[in-house]
């Protein structure tokens, strides 16, 4: 035999607490010998017993939930303001320059650039791009440089 049937099983002994007292928390015991003790419900301190929640809206407060509006509306809306000349938009604010210093990525790749070819003034990453600005002609790298907006005369 293979050891005992499904109806021979035992279960491990109930210790005198009932699933619905636990689940309730009405019961808490602090040692099976003696007995279990009532819980004392005391008054959270954070917790205001007369607060009422105001609500910026909703159905407590009566009024209808706030709708959000899609990014057309918003651009249609700003449109229909009346704007000045000298009213700052978007586009009229200067930001301070930044204290970090700026990124600089590979020409060819895209990726973080930790290197610079002193005879084309190329930025690269890798080795391979390294041999790969080393191969190119000058017009290219021309072209490199005008997308990058580094004005540098290679010879």
């Amino acid at each position: 035999m293979r050891g005992p049937c499904r109806a021979e099983r035992r279960t491990a002994p109930q210790r005198g607490i009932s699933m619905e007292a636990m689940a309730e928390n009405k019961m808490v015991p602090s040692d099976f010998s003696t007995g279990p003790m009532e819980k004392t419900a005391k008054p959270l301190p954070f917790k205001d017993p007369n607060f009422v929640h105001s609500g910026h809206g909703g159905a407590v407060a009566g009024k209808k939930n706030r709708t959000w509006k899609n990014l057309k509306q918003i651009l249609a809306s700003e449109r229909a303001l009346p704007w000045q000349l000298n009213d700052p938009n978007y586009f009229s604010i200067d930001a301070p320059p930044s204290f970090k210093p700026a990124k600089k990525y590979s020409d060819v790749s895209g990726l973080l650039a930790n290197y610079t070819d002193p005879q084309s003034k190329l930025r690269f990453s890798t080795i391979e791009e390294f041999s790969y600005i080393r191969r190119l002609p000058s017009d290219v790298v021309t072209g490199y440089l005008a997308l990058r907006k580094a004005t540098s005369i290679v010879p």
